[in-house]
């Protein structure tokens, strides 16, 4: 059980992702790189699964590092994509676990569909993807990106999810997701710490705030307001949202390795919001040096 009088190491980030998930790095890489970057408390965060917690959590004690065990939970709120960020949770939880698996097996099923897609119009096949993965990480959209960088189809990344991966140009697939009231109740009954990640990337894209006040009813914890993506205004509301419901604030890299320009500790977390969230997880507990 996670408790709040632990050793407190150094600047926090809380929302970083291996080759686990979408990730370039191993968890162990993506530590060095953390530490490397100056931070001294980290969250590994990888999509929808906790496989990476073990290799990150050893890497990051042998370095001094406190390491909070994490995951980016996938929802959906109407059209928009939601993402919950997990912390402390128990990962042997069996409604939690149920749940990440489906989300983990429909993504390969779209991944395909997509593929398929393109494969149409473009020369790019699904032994293309698997080039692109690692390990048993679950094939994605970045995977798919990355198999069109490697075959010359688009410069890089952020290039393909602006252009061929970009839902205006026909070829996007669904994919399930719980609703975001579903994924934090799954999380906090699993003893975990729910927070929203990026939660106001565009104009439109924050949930309204009736919908939120039934989140924080159900036991979200806060939001991650400090993130490259997040709007101005959108902070703006949400601080407002924090300071009359006294919840967590966190900030965070969204750390991919080579896959996102996003450099680990360009947002970090207080030391007294550390404090709170791993005072309120009781899953699991984090890992010390």
């Amino acid at each position: 059980m996670a408790t709040s009088s632990h050793r407190f190491t150094g600047p926090a980030d809380l929302h970083l992702h291996s080759n686990h998930s979408d990730g370039t790095e191993s968890p162990a890489e993506v530590v060095a790189q953390a530490h490397a970057y100056g931070v001294r408390t980290l969250a590994l965060t990888d999509h929808d699964r906790s496989t990476g917690w073990v290799e990150a959590g050893d890497a990051a004690v042998e370095r001094g590092m406190t390491f909070i065990p994490g995951m980016e939970l996938s929802a959906k709120h109407e059209w928009r994509s939601v993402h919950v960020l997990g912390y402390l949770f128990d990962p042997t939880n069996e409604a939690l676990k149920a749940e990440t698996d489906r989300i983990r097996g429909d993504r390969i099923g779209r991944a395909e569909r997509i593929v398929r897609n393109i494969g149409k119009d473009y020369d790019l096949n699904w032994e293309d993807v698997l080039a692109q993965t690692t390990l048993d990480a679950t094939v994605g959209r970045p995977h798919i990106a990355d198999a069109l960088v490697a075959r010359g189809i688009v410069r890089d990344r952020t290039a393909a999810f602006d252009g061929i991966l970009h839902p205006r140009e026909g070829y996007y697939e669904p994919h399930y997701a719980p609703d975001p009231l579903t994924a934090v109740r799954l999380v906090t009954e699993a003893g975990g710490v729910a927070i929203i990640a990026h939660p106001v990337t565009g104009r439109d894209r924050m949930m309204p705030v009736p919908y939120i006040e039934q989140l924080i009813a159900a036991g979200l914890a806060g939001f991650e307001i400090d993130h490259r993506e997040n709007t101005e205004d959108g902070k703006r509301i949400l601080r407002q949202i924090v300071s009359q419901h006294d919840l967590i604030v966190t900030g965070s890299s969204d750390y991919h390795g080579s896959g996102k320009p996003n450099r680990p500790a360009e947002n970090t977390t207080s030391e007294a919001m550390v404090e709170r969230l791993l005072a309120r997880g009781s899953g699991t507990a984090p890992r010390h040096p």
